[in-house]
């Protein structure tokens, strides 16, 4: 495999935290979070239910198809769907819920009862 075969790593700033995460342009949005520890809001995973919604201030990202749950006034005004958006380019989304998941190594173990 040459450098020319790897993909493109891109920096995804969320907004108004000013996290950081890195994604190729194989990896949604969602899946990058869920990878960098991170918890975004989402229900369906697929582009329908919209509890994704975020705005893309800049940057520009595809879908893997032409995905009804935006319009395209939608699209237009910088609307997306972290849960199917793939980045093309570094981006910087606003409006982004989320909840850092910790790292299972992180956690020390406490007593437990026996249940």
């Amino acid at each position: 495999m040459s450098i020319l075969d790897l993909p493109h790593v891109f920096t995804i700033t969320l907004l108004p935290s000013g996290r950081s995460i890195s994604s190729t342009e194989q990896t949604t949005i969602l899946e990058a979070a869920a990878l960098d520890g991170l918890r975004l809001s989402s229900s369906c995973r697929n582009g329908t239910c919209r509890a994704c919604l975020c705005r893309l201030l800049d940057g520009t990202v595809r879908y893997r198809i032409d995905w009804p749950g935006l319009s395209a006034d939608e699209k237009a005004d910088g609307w997306i769907l972290p849960c199917v958006a793939l980045p093309t380019s570094d981006l910087t989304v606003d409006q982004v819920d989320f909840l850092e998941v910790p790292n299972p190594a992180d956690i020390k173990p406490g007593r437990r009862r026996g249940f």
